[in-house]
């Protein structure tokens, strides 16, 4: 455990339960855990109060380069009293065991995607959670950015009339030219279509409400690939998961949708287009945060671009929105949409429940169809801003 000086940002005595900034624990000091120190430290609605990984050291490193006041394992985080709200950015194999254990110490819980391997483990830790009058949420949170919150606002106001179909592709090689461990990509719980589908997947509930069934075809090009940077580049892993996904969606509220999610492709590329019955939406990569969105109505010769207005800060907003929902309080029905904090637990099981049918239906050769759909998160309104803090002192 590294304490930090009296003078360090963010240290001092613990606030009392319930006001004030939301005291927040880091566990997980891999690669990805770099955005979310960056975007939270600028939050003050949340407050950066631990950093826990299995490399103590990488916990204490990370939690000086941030001003943080306590880093160490696991144990020794969920003991603090300042921790309120839990991000796990652990390896998808320990996101369950992760999020159990902070439930269970009483802390609310932001998982990175996918929340688990297996809906039955989502499905046990939302349970849970609601027992405990705990929130549970999880990854991603792109979809609250300025480039799908406009696209939503776009198909709202009726600029492609009714929508009826959308097709998305990501493709590209794989992680493995820069990433330096990327074995855990090609091991269950990851792949293109558990690593990158929930970008799309989001998106889409977002747009268009909850999937209803799926069809789907997967294939896997190799069955070992070489690490491409780093110290142990040259080093060969295996391949144990699907590289290249097709998918056909079926959405409750009747618009459908092509999906292609392929680590196996030497043409890098991402596609997301929304077709409605007076024309076409070219929405950003719902793997950033920004734009541009460009339409293109029936009988025009060209896109042209709309406004793209929101938030662009990165990865954090869900946990913002998550912050100030628990010092609300408030889970209500709005408008045909769930208004409590937006990357819900339920939608991120529902993108779990809806990535699994697609590899089952890739198994069988069958349509699979998925239980009851959530209603989709509210959208933000224009004016949200993270970066105002609005839960006071304390």
């Amino acid at each position: 455990m590294s304490p930090a000086p009296a003078d360090t940002p963010g240290a001092g005595p613990d606030r009392a339960p319930g006001t004030g900034p939301v005291g927040v624990a880091i566990v997980g000091a891999g690669v990805i855990s770099a955005e979310y120190l960056r975007t939270l430290s600028r939050f003050p609605d949340v407050r950066l109060v631990a950093v826990a990984d299995l490399d103590v050291a990488r916990a204490a490193a990370a939690a000086r380069a941030h001003g943080i006041p306590l880093s160490g394992d696991l144990p020794t985080v969920l003991a603090e009293p300042g921790v309120e709200l839990v991000v796990n950015l652990t390896v998808p194999a320990a996101h369950a065991r992760v999020a159990a254990a902070a439930l269970r110490a009483g802390k609310h819980v932001y998982g990175e995607k996918p929340l688990t391997l297996t809906p039955a483990e989502a499905e046990k830790l939302l349970a849970e959670a609601t027992e405990r009058g705990l929130l549970l949420g999880g990854a991603p949170d792109t979809f609250l950015g300025a480039g799908l919150q406009s696209a939503l606002r776009a198909v709202r106001a009726g600029h492609i009339g009714a929508p009826v179909a959308a097709t998305t592709a990501v493709q590209s090689l794989g992680p493995e030219s820069w990433h330096p461990d990327p074995a855990f990509f090609y091991q269950p719980g990851a792949g293109p279509l558990f690593d990158l589908g929930p970008y799309y997947l989001t998106s889409l509930v977002a747009l268009f409400g909850g999937v209803a069934r799926v069809a789907a075809t997967a294939a896997r090009a190799r069955r070992r690939r070489t690490v491409g940077s780093g110290p142990r580049a040259g080093e060969s892993f295996p391949v144990d998961v699907e590289t290249h996904v097709c998918a056909l969606l079926e959405f409750a509220s009747g618009v459908r949708a092509n999906s292609t999610f392929s680590f196996d492709s030497s043409l890098p590329r991402t596609r997301f287009e929304v077709t409605g019955t007076e024309g076409t939406l070219a929405v950003p990569d719902p793997n950033t945060f920004r734009g541009p969105l460009l339409l293109r109505p029936n009988g025009a010769d060209d896109w042209r671009e709309l406004p793209v207005r929101g938030r662009t800060d990165g990865r954090g907003l869900g946990v913002v929105d998550m912050a100030r929902t628990i010092r609300a309080d408030r889970v209500t029905a709005i408008e045909g949409a769930l208004s409590t904090h937006r990357a819900s637990g339920a939608l991120a099981l529902h993108v779990l429940h809806t990535m699994t049918a697609v590899s089952r239906s890739a198994d069988s050769g069958t349509f699979v169809t998925l239980p009851a759909q959530p209603l989709p998160p509210a959208p933000l309104p224009e004016d949200w801003d993270p970066t105002a803090a609005t839960l006071g002192a304390g």
